[in-house]
């Protein structure tokens, strides 16, 4: 098919360098125009990412001769991805929404709107059935999909299966995440080095509130959340991708530790849509004593696999586990893209 031609705002960024990253060989999108803020507007992809570039492989020939423009609807797509600093994002997403663009947000400003699906596919694809609501706000027939914060979306995808399956009651979680969520240059050398840093702006918040919107359900044309009690403490900690995250949880009926692996294994709700971001497993179990490790387990899938491992009974609540999931991959570019992958095949786009 002809691919679907897509921008890439905020395409200088951590974030944003992976959407090229990942975009630059898609079977069904084509990266036609990059954007960024009015300093680096003017000049040529590879020209302001001379000394910037900070991924895996060069810069794409194809991109780097792009002109880089400012962050405004003016652009010759249909599908805008979002890797903007939440600064700035809100007001420069909705007005793309606004002239007609179908925009894929890995930013923050829009995820707990009333009508803005935060979206992981293999967890709530039914919560798109919100985008014909949100395009009445909207003359042009553009809306916003956003994808949940990084430590969130491994969260929901090991708890999804277990709350349809099992229900939940209570969840504690605690995460001990990597340097690239930071951004670059991120966190200082001096302070991360021989150092874990107890504190991470927000984080918690998101972690404890995005999850109830996702694993609820969509009625009568309003979110009802989860009735689930989270409780989140978030760490920094010295790896550069992958974040890790120690999990209890509190079930509404008793199951088996077989049962509860058994129940990850199985889950596939994609496996039949063909979608090229779509792991061919989204949850792995390591049945070894010191798995998920960050640097053996994050590029599972190609980064879009969540790896979990040593589940164990729980003295306080039920069970216990560690979650890992790449950080600007699964838990943020991919997703994005993932999410688009699901509209286009979906009919939305």
């Amino acid at each position: 098919m002809e691919k679907v031609k897509v921008g890439i705002l905020g395409a200088t960024g951590m974030v944003g360098q992976r959407f090229v990253q990942l975009l630059v060989d898609h079977p069904w999108f084509e990266i036609t125009e990059v954007a960024a803020s009015e300093r680096s507007a003017g000049r040529s992809y590879g020209e302001v990412m001379q000394d910037r570039w900070k991924v895996e492989r060069e810069i794409p020939p194809e991109v780097a001769r792009l002109e880089v423009k400012e962050c405004v609807p003016e652009l010759q797509c249909r599908l805008v991805f979002s890797a903007l600093d939440a600064k700035v994002a809100g007001t420069i997403e909705e007005e793309f929404a606004k002239a007609g663009y179908v925009v894929s947000s890995n930013a923050r400003n829009h995820r707990m709107d009333p009508d803005v699906p935060l979206l992981v596919p293999e967890v709530n694809p039914d919560h798109t059935e919100i985008i014909p609501q949100q395009k009445k706000r909207w003359p042009k027939g553009g809306y916003i999909v956003t994808n949940p914060n990084c430590s969130t979306i491994g969260l929901v995808m090991a708890l999804a299966p277990l709350h349809r399956r099992f229900g939940l009651k209570r969840v504690m979680v605690t995460t001990l995440q990597a340097l690239s969520g930071a951004g670059y240059p991120g966190v200082a050398s001096l302070d991360i080095l021989d150092n874990v840093i107890p504190f991470i702006s927000g984080e918690e918040a998101k972690v404890e509130t995005e999850p109830l919107k996702i694993l609820g359900r969509l009625e009568g044309g309003r979110f009802v959340p989860a009735e689930i009690a989270i409780s989140a403490s978030c760490t920094r900690v010295n790896v550069r991708d992958g974040h890790l995250e120690s999990v209890s949880v509190e079930l509404q009926r008793q199951a088996t530790e077989e049962e509860l692996i058994q129940t990850w294994q199985e889950y596939n709700p994609l496996a039949d849509l063909g979608l090229p971001s779509a792991p061919e497993h989204p949850l792995v179990y390591r049945p070894e004593p010191d798995r998920p490790q960050p640097l053996k387990d994050r590029d599972e899938g190609r980064g879009m696999t969540c790896t979990i491992g040593r589940l164990r009974p729980c003295q306080v609540l039920h069970y216990k586990f560690f979650l890992l999931s790449h950080n600007t991959i699964r838990g943020a570019a991919g997703a994005a893209i993932l999410n688009a992958e699901y509209l286009l095949k979906k009919g939305y786009l």
